[in-house]
């Protein structure tokens, strides 16, 4: 087995354990009684970004993705990201599902892009690019156009809500 595909499994391997942890953290505070809401927030959500960037970066570094098409995946998660944690603050509410898809669903994609890389291998397709530059790319792309779509669904209801003072 090629060094390059013990890593893939490793990332297999860290994407479980990463959801496990996500999701049994809370849970378990929850049954413990010893919640921290404000706490658990924000270290569940930084916790979140890191990985994320991680998980973005490792892509980037290997020969599956190009790093500058990863980088358009981060911009796309972090430009989400921000758009949900400015919802909390001016709408009181967290939205971490879009288009029929969250977090597990994120999580179950990742898995089957690392297993097909297995299957596949590094193979440009068009130039440089190989089907999973193409993917990851379009996945950054739609989150991109997806943070503008939803920011101005927002700024419009928070526009209707909030009507600027009558002047004179």
């Amino acid at each position: 087995m090629a060094l390059g595909h013990a890593w893939l499994w490793l990332a297999i391997a860290g994407y479980v354990i990463h959801w496990f942890g996500d999701s049994l953290d809370g849970s378990l505070a929850r049954f413990r009684r010893i919640e921290r809401p404000r706490y658990g927030y924000f270290l569940d959500h930084s916790c979140d970004g890191l990985a994320t960037t991680l998980v973005v970066l490792g892509l980037g570094a290997s020969d599956y993705v190009q790093l500058e098409v990863a980088l358009v995946a981060l911009a796309g998660y972090l430009l989400m990201s921000i758009h949900a944690f400015l919802c909390v603050r001016v709408m009181g509410e967290l939205r971490l599902s879009y288009m029929m898809a969250g977090p597990t669903e994120l999580r179950l994609v990742l898995m089957a892009m690392t297993l097909s890389m297995l299957a596949l291998g590094p193979n440009p397709i068009v130039h440089v690019f190989t089907g999973f530059d193409l993917f990851v790319g379009a996945v950054g792309t739609l989150l991109i156009v997806l943070f503008g779509v939803r920011t101005a669904v927002t700024a419009r209801k928070l526009a209707i809500e909030e009507p600027p003072p009558k002047s004179g």
